[in-house]
């Protein structure tokens, strides 16, 4: 696929962008959208106060066109169906965080995270096939990334795998990214 939208099906074209921490991912993603003015960018992240996460997203909104709108949130379900134009969604790795965080899962994980997650995640996977607008989603891939070896580490790689897997399911593509340059899968 050629840079922009030009060659992405203007009404459903669905990509999901991948990548280790520092890739390059995000760039590559608002890369995508660079010439469409009314994007809706999707922060999606934290329910609490994370400094460095609204820090992120400040950085990122420098960068962006000023037309480009910003919703901060941890309902991208809800982010997307209310979406009247092009949709960036970053990232769903902060989603996830989000999400659990919000539920006090991170707290005190139990066996009903991951119903809770798919639940989440099913939600997210309707609306992007209701799609009639194109929307790039920014994810980690966990399956090349180091994740402490720790429980929550653990826990967060499973979660957010299974998430990618069935995000990318409902996608037309699938482009990873490593060290700033694209894989189109």
């Amino acid at each position: 696929m050629a840079e922009g939208l030009d060659k992405l099906d203007q009404r459903s074209g669905l990509v999901l962008v991948t990548g280790g921490v520092r890739s390059g991912k995000s760039l590559h993603a608002e890369s995508l959208l660079a010439g469409e003015p009314t994007t809706t960018y999707v922060a999606a992240g934290p329910t609490y106060d994370d400094a460095d996460w609204h820090a992120r997203v400040a950085r990122h909104r420098e960068r962006r066109p000023d037309t480009w709108t910003t919703v901060e949130t941890s309902d991208v379900a809800v982010a997307l169906a209310e979406a009247t134009g092009p949709v960036l969604v970053d990232c769903l790795g902060t989603w996830l965080d989000a999400i659990l965080a919000k539920a006090g899962l991170w707290e005190a994980p139990s066996p009903e995270i991951e119903d809770y997650v798919a639940a989440r995640t099913t939600g997210v996977v309707a609306t992007l096939r209701a799609a009639t607008t194109p929307i790039v989603l920014v994810t980690n891939e966990v399956g090349l990334g180091v994740v402490p070896e720790h429980r929550s580490g653990r826990l967060f790689r499973d979660l957010l795998g299974t998430v990618n897997q069935r995000v990318a399911g409902v996608c037309d593509e699938v482009h990873l990214v490593v060290a700033g340059r694209v894989l189109r899968l």
